[in-house]
């Protein structure tokens, strides 16, 4: 694989990732959060498991192994995206979620420092705090849309879902092949993610076509093609380069919210999303 080719997946991952916010605000009008996610998580799995015999991809070597990969699942995918999906559920809107999410760089610096014992360059930190300030201007400008702690809450827990299970995926999980690993992410997360849509949820599932379409950009392109290049660059890239990507999702997912939901931004969102953008550029170079 090219270099030339590669160096565009950040890119391409930040617009991948971005739309998830956009799918769930598609699909949960139609659905409960935790059972939605139990359906997609079943049907990635079994995308999955067949990509991966068809394919002849090598499965983790060892009980440790599938252990460690399925830890890292459950906290990248299973408490983030629960996490998401509930605080839209109650009123979260799609821009708002993705900016609170895009707190993790900041925490993910500070985590790597300590645990992954990274060094996190002077550059790297005025970026991150450039996007920091950046997201904090933003959710500050939407502060009037009247949602409340009860959707907050759960995009906080998503927020540090994701981030303890990019540093520990990167400390603890060996390299393991997209395909397979996939598998082994997913499995636990669906197990405990359908439990807990059992035990707490009782609406029932209305199909519509806009739900169908939902589920099944969030499957294809979401759980298979970003998920599968967020491994690739947690492997290929520092904790602290792979967490300074989040910091360009929230403007993506406002700018696309806006077209498709009417979502609006303020002016002084905009600069928020300018210095975001400048921050992430000085974390990277």
């Amino acid at each position: 694989m090219t270099s030339r080719f590669t160096r565009g997946f950040p890119v391409l991952f930040v617009l991948l990732w971005s739309t998830g916010f956009i799918g769930a605000r598609l699909g949960l009008p139609h659905a409960p959060p935790l059972t939605f996610l139990s359906i997609r998580y079943v049907i990635v799995i079994g995308c999955m498991v067949i990509v991966a015999v068809v394919m002849r991809a090598p499965w983790p070597a060892s009980a440790r192994a599938w252990l460690h990969i399925g830890i890292a699942g459950l906290l990248i995918h299973g408490v983030y995206l629960g996490g998401v999906f509930i605080a839209i559920s109650k009123g979260l809107p799609a821009g708002v979620a993705a900016l609170v999410v895009g707190v993790q760089p900041l925490l993910t610096a500070v985590g790597a420092g300590w645990l992954l014992k990274e060094t996190v360059l002077s550059r790297q930190w005025i970026g991150l705090l450039l996007g920091f300030l950046g997201v904090g201007l933003v959710v500050f400008a939407k502060l009037g849309d009247g949602f409340g702690m009860a959707a907050l809450i759960p995009a906080i827990t998503a927020l540090l879902g994701i981030t303890a299970g990019t540093l520990y995926q990167k400390r603890y999980c060996p390299p393991f092949d997209w395909r397979t690993g996939g598998v082994a992410q997913f499995l636990p997360t669906a197990v405990v993610t359908a439990m807990l849509a059992l035990s707490t949820e009782t609406l029932p599932v209305v199909w519509t076509g806009e739900l169908v379409f939902a589920l099944a950009w969030l499957v294809f392109v979401l759980s298979i093609g970003a998920v599968s290049l967020l491994n690739w660059l947690i492997r290929h890239s520092g904790a602290v380069n792979v967490a300074s990507l989040f910091y360009l999702v929230p403007p993506c997912t406002a700018l696309v919210a806006w077209a498709l939901f009417g979502e609006t931004f303020s002016g002084m969102a905009m600069v928020g999303m300018a210095v975001t953008v400048w921050g992430v550029y000085w974390a990277r170079k």
